[in-house]
């Protein structure tokens, strides 16, 4: 099993003027974001907007991240389609170009709505590649949950070693912990007492903004610093909840860009935040600027 503890960046995809993927600045950014210490990127996320991405793109952003992670961090590709096939040629793909971990949504637009079905989609996945999967728990974007009972079917699967979840609920993610599998938080503002439950980590977009703030929550947290850590927290809280309430995507990138990470314009039909927007996220980026 890799290990995939800590903070998971879900990578924005920086996108030029007329909709192409920058990939220099892709480059930059995972630099500048390695020497602020992250322990891992998810490349082809949510936050980088994996939804409006072709296979090729996703491909691309594959081979030029792991070259240049080059091994300083974990790197997980998420390979998510609605078609069986692709899903699988998505994935071996991936893992052929170096990828360490799976990021795999279920099926989740007029898929099966039973156990079985869902279970026997990822072992169809599982007997195709050798790496580790990470189930992608967001029902309240697909209709689908991962329930316990379900994980502990999953988690027999030889690769199927994690789940990210983003159902924002505690007591359900500490029922998911109780099956013995990893679990790997997805809702931003339970990030803190997530990781004093024993999460593994956090795959987090809004790591982007503040890198090094989040890589220094887990390890105080990780450490016993509960209370350090929830001082911390405090700086971190009102642009997160301001940024989960609102419009992820492109208020994260433009939070990320006031902080001097610029991840280039969204893709559309995504549109920019805008001026005001931006000027009601400044004064709550200012205790980060330390």
């Amino acid at each position: 099993m890799t290990d995939l503890r800590g903070i998971n960046l879900a990578m924005m995809t920086p996108f030029k003027a007329d909709g192409a993927i920058d990939f220099a600045k892709f480059e930059d950014l995972i630099e500048r974001y390695l020497d602020a210490g992250m322990h891992g990127f998810v490349f082809s996320s949510g936050t980088g907007q994996h939804a409006y991405l072709t296979e090729a793109e996703c491909n691309k952003l594959f081979e030029v991240g792991i070259k240049r992670v080059n091994g300083r961090a974990k790197v997980t590709a998420q390979t998510s389609a609605l078609n069986m096939d692709e899903v699988l040629r998505r994935s071996k793909s991936a893992q052929d170009l170096g990828a360490d971990a799976l990021m795999i949504l279920p099926p989740f637009f007029e898929g099966p709505r039973h156990d079985d079905g869902i279970l026997r989609f990822y072992e169809k996945i599982d007997q195709a590649v050798s790496v580790d999967i990470i189930g992608y728990n967001i029902p309240a974007a697909t209709g689908i949950e991962l329930t316990p009972a379900l994980y502990s079917r999953l988690n027999e699967l030889p690769n199927f070693n994690y789940i990210k979840d983003s159902s924002g609920d505690l007591g359900k993610q500490q029922a998911l912990l109780a099956c013995g599998g990893k679990i790997l938080n997805g809702a931003d503002p339970i990030a803190p007492f997530s990781f004093m439950l024993g999460t593994a980590g956090t795959i987090w977009g809004c790591a982007g903004i503040f890198p090094r703030h989040a890589v220094q929550l887990f390890e105080l947290i990780e450490a016993g610093k509960f209370t350090e850590g929830l001082a911390l927290w405090q700086k971190m809280i009102p642009i997160i909840n301001y940024i989960w309430q609102g419009d992820y995507i492109p208020a994260a990138k433009a939070a990320a860009r006031l902080m001097g990470y610029d991840g280039g314009h969204v893709r559309f039909p995504v549109c920019e935040v805008g001026p005001k927007v931006e000027a009601e996220m400044a004064p709550l980026l200012a205790p980060l600027r330390d």
